[in-house]
C-alpha cells in the first residue's frame, strides 16, 4: 500500500484551498442557504483528518503511514459533531448546533473515505 502523505494528500489540498475560498470569500458574497453555512462543514474531514492523523502519528498515537481508514474516519467524525455541535453551543456564546452541520460532516466523510479508499 503507498504511504498516504497526509497533509500533502491531494483531497487534503484541495479541501483547504475550498474551505478559504468558502470562508473568505463565497460567505461574504451569497447570503444564507448552504454556500454560506454548511459548505465548509462539508470540507472538515478531507481537510482536518489528515492534519489531525499527521499530529497523531508524530506523537506515536498512530503506528502506520496508511490511509484513514473508515474506522478512523467515522471515529473523528463522531468526535468533532459531538465536539462543535453539543460542546461548543454551551462554552461559547457565538456557536450554535445545528443539526445540518453533522450531515454535512457526514456527508463530506463519506465522500473523503470513497476518495481515499478507490484513489
Amino acid at each position: 500500500m503507498k504511504r498516504f502523505r497526509y497533509a500533502v494528500d491531494p483531497l487534503c489540498l484541495a479541501a483547504c484551498a475550498a474551505y478559504a475560498f468558502g470562508r473568505w470569500y463565497l460567505r461574504h458574497h451569497v447570503h444564507g442557504g448552504f454556500w454560506q453555512y454548511q459548505f465548509t462543514d462539508l470540507l472538515l474531514i478531507p481537510a482536518a483528518l489528515p492534519l489531525m492523523l499527521w499530529l497523531q502519528r508524530r506523537l506515536g498515537l498512530r503506528t502506520h503511514d496508511d490511509r484513514p481508514s473508515w474506522r478512523e474516519i467515522g471515529l473523528h467524525l463522531a468526535v468533532w459533531s459531538v465536539a462543535a455541535e453539543l460542546i461548543a453551543p454551551l462554552l461559547f456564546k457565538s456557536a450554535t448546533g445545528d443539526w445540518r452541520d453533522v450531515l454535512a460532516y457526514g456527508a463530506g466523510a463519506v465522500l473523503a473515505g470513497s476518495w481515499w479508499s478507490f484513489a
